[in-house]
């Protein structure tokens, strides 16, 4: 069982049979773990001694040997849509080692130093429903020449614990507000001896109104196990209790990982980052395309196993004078018509410190109009949180400049 170095074992992450495992070299019944597991994720309670049906020797153990490591919120960059982009710091630590879906050659075994580093997730409230983009990695390595996020390069991966952070504390926070208690889990009622809060909703009942995308920084399937470890907690109705029709994964189109992916037993629904209509468009924008070409990357496409209330999402950044032209569209057309179902997002590009333009409006709408006359569903989704630079291929640490800007924290 792997420790944070001066930190003992840190639980946020952790698998309930990693969890398992914990309790049986305490000499714990299993179901401890089942408890823990169920406080960490399903009530989202971090403060050891509010575990109540754990016995007061347990808890004072786990105080002495585990750590639960939340990001600390930099800054919260609130837009005038209601979006909120959190900006979390990330200690640094040395336990876990990384890897890709692309080969083991370079893996290393035992602890390994990990940087200190900052990522972004952006919080979208709408009505009845509340959406959560989170990152994967800090900085990304893919290099997509329209996306900000790009001039980072990699900074690292990050952890499982990390990625299920970006969600547990944003709805945190929005119990917090609905319930009007201010300052977090330690301000709560007390709890019952079941984990809940008397008088309050149910935690799962707010995780079933969530959607979660994988969209932030990074890309999901160059960090393919802790990504997965992360999506098997959310994904948990024993754990965070998220629904698969309301996650999504979003990929550049790393084959490897996409085959991978389709063998999972838990995941999410997938969504592919087109951006181009022919490779040597891709080549330019999205340099991966010359590792994994659209040919490769349609045949991928078309064995990825479906469930069967399931599309695969394409989604095409509209870039002006780019890739926005009516032959563009028929040559979408024409790579889409050997899949069987599907449906595209155009996504009117967000500005930023790049040499690329917006399309305007009536060019969208005759892409648009050229899709589904040729029987592909396609709709145009405007970003969230352009003015706090929240959108789509603006997460890159940026201030936001010029505009008096809402900070909270």
């Amino acid at each position: 069982m792997e420790r944070v170095r001066g930190k003992g074992l840190e639980l946020l992450g952790k698998s309930r049979d990693e969890l398992k495992a914990y309790c049986a070299e305490l000499g714990e019944s299993a179901y401890r773990a089942d408890q823990i597991y169920h406080w960490l994720y399903a009530e989202r309670e971090f403060s050891v001694e509010r575990w109540s049906n754990l016995p007061a020797a347990l808890r004072e153990k786990l105080k002495l040997e585990t750590t639960i490591t939340l990001p600390s919120v930099r800054q919260r960059y609130v837009s005038s849509d209601g979006s909120v982009r959190y900006l979390f710091g990330l200690g640094g630590r040395e336990d876990f080692t990384t890897e890709d879906t692309e080969s083991t050659e370079n893996k290393s075994q035992g602890s390994v130093l990990k940087k200190p580093a900052a990522v972004e997730a952006v919080f979208m409230p709408s009505e009845g429903r509340q959406t959560i983009c989170i990152s994967t990695q800090a900085g990304c390595a893919v290099d997509c020449q329209f996306c900000l996020t790009a001039q980072l390069g990699l900074i690292r991966n990050l952890t499982a614990g990390e990625m299920v952070a970006q969600v547990l504390m944003p709805l945190n926070e929005m119990e917090d507000k609905e319930s009007g208690r201010q300052g977090g889990s330690e301000q709560k009622a007390p709890a019952s001896e079941s984990g809940r809060y008397i008088g309050e909703e149910e935690p799962s009942a707010l995780a079933a109104r969530t959607n979660v995308v994988l969209m932030g920084q990074g890309e999901p399937l160059l960090n393919f196990e802790s990504v997965m470890g992360a999506l098997r907690i959310l994904l948990d109705a024993e754990g965070v209790g998220l629904s698969p029709k309301h996650v999504t994964l979003s990929t550049s189109g790393i084959v490897p990982g996409i085959e991978r992916l389709g063998k999972e037993e838990v995941r999410p629904k997938l969504a592919i980052s087109l951006n181009a209509s022919c490779d040597e468009q891709r080549n330019a924008l999205m340099p991966i395309n010359k590792k994994y070409p659209l040919k490769v990357l349609m045949e991928a496409c078309r064995n990825y196993p479906l469930r069967n209330w399931e599309h695969l999402t394409f989604e095409y950044v509209m870039l002006g004078g780019v890739n926005d032209a009516a032959e563009d569209a028929r040559r979408v057309v024409r790579l889409l018509a050997p899949l069987t179902r599907v449906k595209v997002n155009l996504i009117p590009w967000n500005p930023g410190e790049l040499p690329y333009k917006e399309s305007n409006a009536e060019t969208i709408e005759e892409f648009r109009r050229i899709l589904v006359e040729k029987g592909v569903p396609a709709f145009v989704r405007y970003s969230r949180g352009r003015d706090v630079m929240a959108a789509c291929g603006q997460l890159a640490l940026k201030e936001v400049q010029g505009a008096a800007l809402t900070v909270l924290g």
